[in-house]
């Protein structure tokens, strides 16, 4: 069987992680699966039963060692903490490792695939949204007894907003003078809201908030769901680090609360719907309530304006320095893709009261 046309795969990586967890190239197959964007992903099936093989994106996660401690670590945690939680932990191969290097192709690790679950790309109704928070808020709290400074950084200074203003900075002395220029509104709109950065900074050294086990990638399609659209856990843990509260939800509020996503270029489309505000508040809530501070609390609308400003700034500053690195599928992108995010800001902005 040829697996060349599978992308990110070849007749000779095949047969080598097939040996390497005992199945047999015979009687497996394998087909892509899922829409992530980061890492390449695929379905095995076996006599043994379904897997989930994937290949661990090494330009974005430079070291795919710090990923497997991190999900043995937690994994043995739960173990002995909480054994019914349901738990993706990377299978162990022939030779004890969870996660196996080829030459070839890279750094890659097996799940077992969840029966009778399912995940969603984009969200469509408020239970969802708040069946997301309460999973993402679930494993945060299932996890506060772990010391989170045991978690290696897998991304360094990934929600560090004051890096990023900083990098923003530098893009508009040093960028594209062409594309500075004609940045020249959208910079003006991103300066005004700089108030962002100085919050963040005074959370950092506001012992009120802690750092705990973080999730730090919430999009709704990191969530497994059952066969009646109940969450059954959170997936996709590459991006488990320490961090604030305020990175969980309010990743979740910039991909939940608009109906249109990143990527639209009819800023009319834009808006926060309330619902989705009041389901993550609530799915969230239901599990760390007890666990956050009060001035953790009154935080939750600044990590909604949090996220998306932060978003808002990288987009402009890859831009700015010829999108190098976020690419560009057609001229301006990463342009629009600013205006898109602080249209959602201040839309969002509109409702603080």
């Amino acid at each position: 069987m040829s697996y060349a046309s599978l992308p990110g795969f070849s007749d000779l990586i095949l047969p080598q992680l097939l040996q390497a967890y005992g199945f047999s190239e015979q009687t497996a197959a394998i087909t892509s699966f899922g829409s992530g964007l980061i890492n390449h992903t695929w379905k095995v099936t076996t006599p043994e039963g379904d897997f989930i093989l994937q290949r661990i994106n090494h330009a974005v996660f430079k070291e795919p060692e710090a990923i497997a401690f991190n999900l043995e670590l937690i994994g043995e945690y739960l173990e002995q903490t909480h054994p019914d939680y349901l738990f993706t932990r990377p299978m162990t191969s022939t030779d004890g490792s969870n996660l196996i290097y080829l030459p070839e192709g890279g750094y890659f690790r097996l799940f077992a695939f969840v029966a009778g679950s399912h995940s969603i790309d984009v969200v469509q109704t408020a239970d969802q949204a708040y069946e997301a928070a309460k999973q993402f808020g679930r494993f945060t709290r299932l996890l506060t007894g772990l010391d989170a400074s045991r978690l290696r950084t897998t991304i360094p200074d990934f929600h560090n907003i004051t890096l990023r203003f900083e990098q923003f900075q530098d893009a508009l002395k040093n960028g594209n003078p062409e594309r500075i220029k004609e940045s020249a509104a959208l910079t003006r709109r991103l300066l005004s809201h700089t108030d962002i950065v100085d919050t963040y900074n005074r959370i950092c050294s506001s012992p009120a908030f802690s750092i705990r086990v973080t999730h730090h990638d919430t999009k709704i399609s990191n969530v497994l769901f059952d066969q009646q659209d109940k969450g059954l856990c959170v997936i996709d843990l590459d991006t488990v680090m320490p961090g604030y509260f305020i990175s969980d939800v309010g990743d979740m509020m910039r991909t939940y609360l608009s109906p249109v996503s990143e990527e639209e270029k009819d800023f009319s489309k834009i808006e926060v719907r309330d619902d989705m505000f009041t389901a993550i508040v609530n799915g969230y809530s239901e599990e760390m309530r007890d666990h956050l501070s009060e001035e953790e609390r009154g935080q939750f609308f600044y990590a909604g304006c949090f996220l998306i400003y932060m978003q808002a700034l990288r987009f402009l500053t890859s831009y700015l320095n010829n999108d190098a690195y976020y690419g560009s599928a057609y001229p301006g992108q990463n342009r629009v893709r600013t205006e898109n995010q602080l249209v959602l800001l201040e839309r969002l902005l509109e409702k603080r009261k």
